[in-house]
Formats: structure tokens, sequence, C-alpha cells
């Protein structure tokens, strides 16, 4: 039984799939795992990849449900005036499968996607407490034309300056993706954009300017859901790799405009 060979089909789909059978096992090329991780690879002690699933889809489908709920929302799909209704995707959907994800990226040692699914999570918490009435955030600024105090000027301008700081944080994240793919990098891209813009919506509902917010929230909505467009993609390349289906999707590899990171152990052994 440990001298069976391998049938040669199935060794020659594995390699067009960048799997190398090994006396020892079944080693990945360092596209393969970029594409399957979303983080360049590198030499780690333990070889938790081999004994654990892939987090990452998780993490991913978590993000894409959540942002394509939002994005339609805000864009006023089907008479949609709130997000009050769905706050679930901002405690639970994001927030819970990213952080699990976040737990095994870490287990597994892959930094880049470990810090994607804390950076999502966070966000998600963070701005879905804007969306519990009970909380009362705007009572501070409260006044007799506006007891709730969400239409304040300083109210919605501290928002703004919140979403702008995020956007530069999408936009950190941007640079580094352009280590990885083209999909990725994209996603961060409008990311950061669409987060520019939905701020410059609180500074226009600041100002009294609420047709201007108007526009710029559906603006701003319509980017993220070609954003979470992108991400169902994404979700769906991990999976498919995961699942050895035959038929490449295209992601349009970065990894090789960079110097590689591999690690070898030859020098070490």
């Amino acid at each position: 039984m440990a001298n069976q060979q391998i049938p040669y089909s199935m060794t020659n789909h594995d390699e067009e799939k960048g799997l190398h059978r090994t006396p020892t096992g079944v080693t990945m090329s360092p596209e393969l795992f970029e594409k399957l991780y979303l983080t360049p690879k590198v030499h780690h002690a333990g070889d938790f990849n081999k004994q654990f699933a892939n987090p990452t889809p998780l993490g991913f489908i978590g993000f894409v449900i959540s942002a394509s709920t939002f994005s339609m929302i805000i864009m006023g799909w089907g008479g949609t005036a709130g997000l009050s209704p769905v706050a679930g995707i901002f405690f639970f959907v994001g927030p819970v499968t990213m952080i699990l994800a976040l737990i095994f990226e870490w287990i597994l040692g892959n930094f880049f996607s470990m810090m994607v699914m804390g950076l999502f999570a966070v966000f998600w918490l963070s701005f879905g407490l804007l969306e519990v009435p009970n909380l009362a955030l705007g009572i501070p600024f409260a006044t007799p034309d506006d007891p709730m105090g969400t239409a304040s000027r300083e109210y919605n301008a501290a928002i703004g300056i919140y979403l702008v700081v995020w956007g530069f944080a999408f936009f950190t994240f941007f640079l580094f993706t352009t280590r990885l793919n083209l999909v990725l990098a994209t996603i961060f891209s409008l990311t950061a954009i669409a987060t520019w813009i939905l701020a410059g919506a609180y500074f226009k509902s600041s100002w009294g300017d609420y047709e201007g917010a108007g526009k710029l929230q559906k603006a701003g909505g319509a980017i993220i859901f070609a954003v979470s467009m992108l991400g169902w993609y994404m979700c769906s390349v991990i999976m498919a790799g995961e699942m050895r289906i035959r038929f490449n999707f295209p992601v349009g590899d970065l990894s090789h405009f960079w110097p590689s990171t591999i690690e070898s152990r030859e020098h070490s052994d």
C-alpha cells in the first residue's frame, strides 16, 4: 500500500492547480497559497495549513453578506429607509464570522488575512452602534427641534471625521494588497473611496444639505455594492480552489511584481 502509485491524471490535475505531491504529502505553490489565503506564503515552524481547514472564505462570506445588504439599503432599494431592521449584520453576520476566521488565521500564522478580518470586524461593530436607537448617542446635541440630536452639526461632523480616518485605514491596507492580486486590491481601493464618499455625506448633513448628502450616500452605496460583488467573486475563487474545481478563476496575480517571500528550509537544515 505504501508503494501504491498515484494515477498520472490525478497528478497532472493537481499540478495544474498548483499542488505538488511529495513522499510525505502535498505541497502548495506560493501562487496558489496566496490565492487561497490572501497572504504571502512564508515559512512557519508548524505546518498547520495541512491540519486545519482554510478559514479565509468564512470571514469573506461574512463580509460580503454584510456589505451587500448595507449597500442596497443605503441606496434605498425596495423602498428601504433605515438600517436598524438589519442591525444583525453589524453584530453577528460580519463580526462573528470574521472574528472566528481571525482566530484561525492567527493559529495558521497568516498575518495579513488575520489583520483584514480584524479590521473589518471592528469596523462593522463600531459602525453598528450608530444604528442602535436605544443608545441615543446624539442626546448631548439634542434640541427641541431635534430631540435625538442625530441631525445636529456636531453629531454628523464627528461621524464624518470617523469615516475619514477609516478611509485612510482601508487605503493603507490597499497598498499592501498590491502584493497579492488585482481583485483584492480593487476591493480595498474602492472601499476606501466609498468610505470617504460616505464621510462627505455626513459632512453634507452637518451643513444641512440633505439633498447633497442623499446623493453622496447613494454613490457610496453603489461603490460598496461593487465591492460586495468582487467579494462574492473572491470568495467563490477561494472555495473553488479548496474544492479542487478545475476551472481557473482569474484574480490578476500581482505577486510576480514583488520579490519572493518564500524562505528556503534547505539552508537551515
